[in-house]
């Protein structure tokens, strides 16, 4: 699962993107400083496999992971080839999901690309992009249809629903907001590719003065009405602070996360905003060997779920023992908790659940 960190040339991408994954893209204050992109895989904060970790001391411990891609600046008329269009728009295609930085900071010492910060201007820039490489797009699958319709009239329904579509994006609209109820429908419109389909979270990206009161900045506020109207996540960052935070060890990091007064860093809800975007969870494993997070699709059985390990384990399935992290936390150990009936034996319809730590039982 891939997410792409798109944006404006100079809105902080790579610099972000350097503290989500300390790979190292280079950043410079002029645009397409990053041409190919640059790929990081970063592990998934999860305090239930650090807890589980402590009490189990193993010999290894492995976090379930993402992949960011850091892609190259786009500009006005990208959608037909201006700047590295075809490329970015190229790099897009083949992600998962969007990740959209906005530059919510004012700094005549950072060029920006359009003369002056205006977070309203740039979402628009982009999605206007995005959206115009997705009418060609639908206009290849309408002909397509019409094509395809002269020798089966089934193919007419496919050719009125792509229709309706490109008049909604002529209109200025995303895939993503197109009103359709229907589960054939939606599940043809996703055959096409479409840029402006692809889930999509904002990272608004402040200056440090900014970070500390997000919710009185006024960029910010323009940022969050848009993904409120979308139905979409904005998570407050400074990539600038996050990428000092970056390079702390674990106890260092702590420590100034609470000298700030927050919680968590930005990257750290990111990261784990991505996860949930995609519709992924975690079912855990552990033991003295290893404790490990295991990446499904919320939805995922018993089985599947096991095959993720081996495909040993899915083909001899038998069953599943399970307890849930908050069971095993509350008891102190697992002995007490099969005391108490906490653990479960789950059969093979049973759906999985995040944070299940699981025994697979299987027979080959």
């Amino acid at each position: 699962m891939k997410l792409g960190i798109v944006g404006l040339p100079n809105v902080g991408k790579s610099t972000l993107f350097n503290a989500i994954t300390n790979a190292g893209a280079e950043s410079a204050n002029y645009p397409f400083c990053t041409i190919d992109p640059n790929v990081g895989v970063v592990a998934v904060p999860d305090h239930r496999l650090d807890w589980l970790s402590e009490f189990y001391h193993p010999k290894k411990t492995t976090p379930a992971v993402i992949e960011f891609v850091d892609i190259a600046g786009l500009v006005k008329g990208a959608s037909k080839g201006e700047g590295l269009g075809n490329k970015f728009l190229a790099n897009i295609r083949e992600c998962s999901a969007i990740v959209h930085v906005v530059r919510c900071f004012d700094d005549e010492n950072i060029i920006h690309v359009e003369g002056s910060t205006d977070p309203l201007r740039d979402i628009g820039i982009i999605d206007i992009e995005l959206i115009m490489a997705d009418v060609e797009m639908v206009e290849r699958r309408i002909k397509k249809a019409e094509t395809a319709a002269k020798g089966d009239k089934k193919f007419l329904r496919e050719a009125e629903l792509f229709t309706r579509l490109k008049d909604w994006l002529n209109d200025g609209n995303s895939a993503r907001s197109f009103p359709c109820d229907d589960a054939d429908d939606q599940a043809l419109i996703a055959t096409a590719e479409l840029l402006s389909l692809k889930p999509i979270i904002y990272a608004a990206n402040l200056d440090e003065d900014g970070f500390a009161d997000y919710e009185n900045v006024p960029y910010y506020q323009q940022v969050a009405e848009v993904a409120a109207k979308e139905g979409a996540q904005v998570i407050p960052v400074c990539a600038k602070l996050e990428s000092e935070i970056a390079e702390l060890d674990d106890g260092d990091k702590k420590a100034f996360l609470e000298d700030l007064g927050i919680p968590e860093s930005g990257l750290d809800r990111l990261i784990k905003a991505s996860y949930t975007l995609l519709g992924l969870i975690s079912y855990l494993t552990g033991g003295e060997d290893e404790c490990r997070a295991w990446t499904i699709t919320k939805g995922t059985k018993a089985p599947q779920a096991a095959g993720k390990i081996h495909t040993d384990f899915e083909r001899g399935f038998i069953r599943a023992e399970v307890i849930s992290f908050e069971d095993l936390q509350k008891t102190g150990s697992m002995a007490a908790a099969k005391e108490k009936g906490l653990v479960r034996s789950e059969g093979k319809e049973y759906v999985m659940k995040d944070g299940d730590i699981v025994l697979f039982r299987f027979n080959v």
